[in-house]
């Protein structure tokens, strides 16, 4: 029974993996707007453990470093990606992204699911409005994007969305295309997802109660079975980016982001 439990533990895994992987290259998201809710429900019914949203947005923040990689690659390979752009804002995310992951150690699971909600329900709803900064400056010199990293790194790594939900509309106010900014939106995940992930590692490490398969807020069995499955769709979803019209999936795609939202708000 417990080894029938386990392998339908890892089948959702697999399962929540294969559609953040695509959601992460088509939509330049890094995933966890769909994971922590997911993984925060699921821990809930097979761990049941107090700091289930801190090991939910630690475990995403881990997935997203490979599901980043890997849609970035693809997105690379349409010459997609501003790197200019990405290494102007690489010390500022990873310095914010370490900050954030650390301090999640002081906040509580409830207050943490909350503030999460109230982020995700935001950019939800700037989604279906289809909201975008007017293009109407260029990129900032090494301070101003320091500073922006800094902060989306931060709020990214809190709330283990990785970076590219907040990275996208800043890239797009600074005179990036919308697919320049999508595609470089997942490069930035990349350091946002490391030094977040790093940050809650040490931040769980004294923490009770965490089952036996997790280091600090990481759980390796969900981490494994989402990347599995992430690692070789997330390339889909970056050419479907090319291809698909993205609005109209976006704001499909918030509606849905509204109803997890609401859950973690409510139900964390």
């Amino acid at each position: 029974m417990l080894e029938t439990t386990f392998l339908l533990e890892i089948l959702i895994y697999v399962i929540t993996g294969a559609i953040v992987g695509v959601a992460a290259g088509l939509l330049g998201i890094g995933g966890g707007l769909l994971l922590v809710p997911v993984l925060s429900t699921v821990f809930l019914y097979f761990i049941d453990i107090p700091d289930v949203v801190h090991l939910a947005i630690g475990t995403s923040l881990a997935t997203i470093v490979v599901t980043s990689f890997a849609s970035a690659r693809a997105h690379h390979s349409h010459g997609a990606v501003r790197w200019d752009a990405f290494k102007l804002l690489a010390a500022g995310v990873l310095l914010g992204a370490f900050i954030g992951g650390w301090s999640s150690q002081f906040i509580s699971s409830n207050r943490l699911g909350q503030i999460f909600g109230i982020l995700e329900l935001l950019i939800a709803l700037n989604m279906l409005l289809d909201l975008k900064p007017s293009p109407h400056r260029q990129l900032p010199g090494l301070v101003g994007n320091t500073s922006a990293g800094t902060i989306i790194g931060s709020l990214s790594s809190l709330v283990g969305i990785g970076g590219g939900t907040l990275t996208t509309p800043y890239l797009v106010w600074n005179n990036l295309t919308m697919h320049q900014a999508i595609a470089t939106s997942t490069a930035v995940s990349i350091p946002v997802a490391i030094a977040g992930t790093i940050g809650y590692l040490i931040a769980g490490l004294d923490a009770t109660h965490l089952p036996a398969m997790a280091t600090g807020y990481i759980y390796w069995p969900a981490f494994l079975g989402i990347v599995i499955a992430s690692y070789f769709t997330a390339p889909i979803g970056a050419k479907w980016a090319h291809q698909l019209p993205v609005k109209t999936l976006k704001r499909g795609f918030g509606i849905f982001l509204i109803i997890l939202a609401i859950k973690m708000l409510f139900f964390s």
